[in-house]
């Protein structure tokens, strides 16, 4: 005899709404649309979700804090490169001294 039930399992929805609040709903629907929409499907279907699921959980948070981190990092190379060449300089000036030190008369 089937079982039928007259309304939602409380529990079974209070875990997905937990899912959705925690984008997990959203990440596997896109990472399963761009399964469908492929022209040739991949042999290891699992392997493919594997692989675009973590895609998907990057967030903009994320992004953002690594292209700050990418602009921090090029201004810091930048500032160094000027340091170093400031240094060559004084080092060039320094070894173009005579040793004892004095200038010729």
């Amino acid at each position: 005899m089937a079982h039928y039930k007259q309304g939602p399992d409380p529990k079974r929805e209070q875990f997905r709404r937990y899912l959705e609040k925690a984008g997990v709903v959203d990440s596997l629907t896109s990472v399963l649309v761009s399964l469908y929409e492929q022209q040739e499907k991949p042999n290891n279907a699992l392997e493919f979700v594997k692989q675009h699921l973590g895609a998907v959980g990057q967030t903009s948070e994320d992004a953002e804090a690594l292209q700050q981190e990418v602009i921090d990092l090029r201004q810091r190379c930048a500032r160094l490169a000027g340091e170093n060449k400031e240094l060559k300089a004084k080092l060039q000036r320094y070894e173009s001294v005579p040793e004892d030190g004095g200038t010729a008369n």
